[in-house]
Order: C-alpha cells, then sequence, then structure tokens
C-alpha cells in the first residue's frame, strides 16, 4: 500500500491529534559487550509494562555516524508511552566492525533486553526494531532471526513482534550494484556479490524472505542517497513472499528528514507502530 504524504516544518497534523508528550526521563546507559560501541541507552517512560522501541541508526555502517542520530525520536517516543532502546553497534573503521561483528552487535543487543526485562518492567511481546538508512538494513535483517537460523547470529532470545525500515537498504546486492556511499556495502561483506555470495545471501533483508513478521517500509520519493525504488522492490517481493509488509512513499521528502520528530513521516512511524504493539493487538 502506498500514501502519499507531505513534511513541512512545525507539527504535521496527525503527529498533532496524538496524546500531548509527557516529560522525558534521562536516559540510562547500558552496555551488552566489552568494546566501546557496545553500548546503548534504556529510556522508560512512567506506564507500566510498555511496549519496547528498538532505534538502529543510519551512517552507512560507518563510524562517524552515531546513535546520536536518533536522540530526537527516542525522546518523542518514549513520552508517548514506548521504551527506547537506542542502540550502538560497531561500525566500519573500528576494530570488529563490519561483516561479521556490526551484525552480531545489533542481535546481542537485541537480546540484551532479556536480561533488562528481569529487573525492569518491559513487555518483550511487544518489541519493535525502527532503522533508518543502514539501521533500517539491520533492523529488518535482525527481524528475519525469528524464522531464518542460516545467519551469522544465534536464535534470538528476543524476537520482533514489528519491524520498521526507514529509507532502508534493503536489497545489499542492489545496493552494491547502485555503488551506494563509494561502494560501502562492499566494504560491509567483504566483496561484491559474486565474491561473497554467502554472506549477502545471510545479510540481506531480500533474500531472507519470508521475515514473518509484520513490516512497515518508509521512504521519500526525493531520497538521492537511498533510492525509493529499493523499497518499492523489497515490499512487492515481501508481499509475494506472504509477508504483511506496507509501503508509505512520502512524497516531495529526501533522506535525512525522518530524524525529526516533527516531520510526517515520524507520524506514519507513530501510528503505524501504535496500532500494532497496542495491548491486544
Amino acid at each position: 500500500r502506498r500514501r502519499a504524504v507531505s513534511c513541512g516544518a512545525g507539527r504535521p497534523a496527525m503527529l498533532a491529534r496524538m496524546s500531548a508528550p509527557a516529560p522525558v526521563p534521562a536516559p540510562r546507559l547500558v552496555r551488552y559487550g566489552d568494546a566501546p560501541s557496545q553500548r546503548g541507552e534504556l529510556l522508560l517512560p512512567g506506564n507500566a509494562r510498555p511496549p519496547v522501541a528498538c532505534l538502529l541508526h543510519g551512517g552507512f555502517w560507518r563510524v562517524a555516524y552515531g546513535n546520536e542520530q536518533m536522540t530526537a525520536v527516542a525522546r518523542d517516543l518514549v513520552a508517548r508511552g514506548f521504551a527506547v532502546w537506542n542502540v550502538e553497534y560497531r561500525r566500519l573503521g573500528e576494530t570488529g566492525g563490519g561483516w561479521p561483528g556490526t551484525l552480531l552487535d545489533v542481535a546481542a543487543a537485541l537480546d540484551h533486553l532479556a536480561a533488562s526485562a528481569a529487573e525492569l518492567p518491559l513487555d518483550l511481546a511487544r518489541v519493535a526494531l525502527v532503522g533508518h538508512s543502514a539501521g533500517g538494513h539491520l533492523a529488518l535483517w535482525a527481524a528475519s532471526r525469528g524464522t531464518r537460523p542460516d545467519g551469522p547470529a544465534p536464535a534470538p532470545r528476543v524476537n520482533a513482534a514489528a519491524v520498521v525500515g526507514q529509507a532502508a537498504v534493503s536489497d545489499l546486492a542492489r545496493g552494491h550494484a547502485l555503488g551506494l556511499s563509494r561502494g560501502v556495502v562492499g566494504e560491509l561483506l567483504g566483496g561484491a556479490p559474486g565474491e561473497r555470495p554467502e554472506r549477502y545471501a545471510a545479510a540481506s533483508p531480500l533474500a531472507r524472505l519470508p521475515l514473518g513478521v509484520p513490516q512497515l517500509l518508509v521512504h521519500g520519493t526525493e531520497d538521492d542517497t537511498v533510492p525509493v525504488g529499493l523499497s518499492r522492490a523489497y515490499a512487492r517481493a515481501a508481499r509475494e513472499a506472504g509477508d504483511a509488509c506496507e509501503l508509505a512513499e512520502i512524497a516531495g521528502m529526501g533522506h535525512m528528514e525522518f530524524l525529526d520528530p516533527a516531520c510526517e513521516a515520524h507520524a506514519v512511524t507513530v501510528a503505524w507502530l501504535g496500532a500494532r504493539l497496542a495491548p491486544g493487538a
């Protein structure tokens, strides 16, 4: 399903109709491993047993970009009643980044929620993965762990109930062919699809369909960083594979607007998550 909406200044009408944000608590720094980047920020709302939104930032898997990109979105989501796990992970340019460390970190960070839930009132039956750009790739990949045990990570301790890919690099082979960010997909996986076919099969969301998890793809029609065609092709393939997959195209929007919670794209994401993570949904 496609929708054309706009992204303008100020809070859009859809977001304004939602409940007013509550005061935002200070984040807790949580480490899920020994490496400096194996950490994240956990924000807890005041409501009991909240759903969890796991945020995965973009930046083409490179160390120059970190989870501070998602701070504004995290603050908005926790004010709306979500527990938020804003994940950092090892990236290209630091020890352990790339294949398979980046993927293993995301898996470990998500599974760490099981340990956190032992002392915190998190509802692990209502966990959503939300990723932007390269983080969209990681979110979709992580969602596949419940149905595809052939990847580099072990079977999940925490399964996703929903996943949102925002301008996601959903097809790594196509991303490599397009030469995204000066050939970054080849850097991530250590070669081209013909050189590392097993890695592309294990890491690319398109190759791992069906995910078995409800999916929302949100993409700007004027995105010149990750073309909207990737989401169009992925959504079509996901539906053909039997997945519930929606595509929301944001007319006139580019690549970075997702990081602004005042954008209509964020309202689309929040409304979709609310419908799927509400108690009894």
